[in-house]
């Protein structure tokens, strides 16, 4: 398989995304007052090196297979830390971590939405929806744990 030049340009882009995406969830993991939002950015972290290297896979010429997963949104259920009456710097902080997380991950998806009709390749059409599909799950489960939290 090889990539035209803007096939490759516009793969390079998406892993400097995933790439802040890594950072962002390691910093914020370290900021995180509550262990249950800092489990779920590590666990998001993770998801984003997957993302990544899945990216650099297709770089060298192999796109790698994809689960297609779309539940974890759906079924992550977070416990809650905060009370919905609590206002704790604490949980201000938290809100915000999760809040900006959950406008990085609008932008990556929809950045995935528009970018996956550049290739003529099935296989990379599929990897980067599936992809797309994973950012929106990310999405979820940050929302998820705003609302259990009395955050939304």
């Amino acid at each position: 398989m090889v990539l035209t030049e803007k096939e490759t340009t516009v793969i390079e882009d998406l892993r400097q995304q995933e790439q802040s995406c890594i950072e962002k969830y390691k910093r914020y993991a370290a900021e995180a007052k509550d262990p249950v939002l800092r489990d779920l950015f590590e666990d998001l972290e993770k998801e984003e090196r997957e993302h990544y290297e899945s990216l650099g896979k297709v770089l060298n010429g192999t796109v790698p297979q994809c689960n297609c997963n779309d539940k974890e949104g759906a079924m992550y259920q977070p416990k809650a830390t905060y009370t919905g009456m609590t206002e704790s710097e604490d949980k201000k902080n938290d809100c915000f971590l999760a809040t900006d997380c959950i406008g990085t991950e609008k932008m990556v998806s929809g950045t995935y939405n528009t970018d996956v009709f550049v290739f003529g390749d099935s296989k990379i059409r599929k990897l980067l929806a599936d992809i797309q599909i994973e950012e929106q799950n990310h999405a979820e489960r940050l929302y998820k744990y705003k609302t259990v939290n009395g955050m939304s």
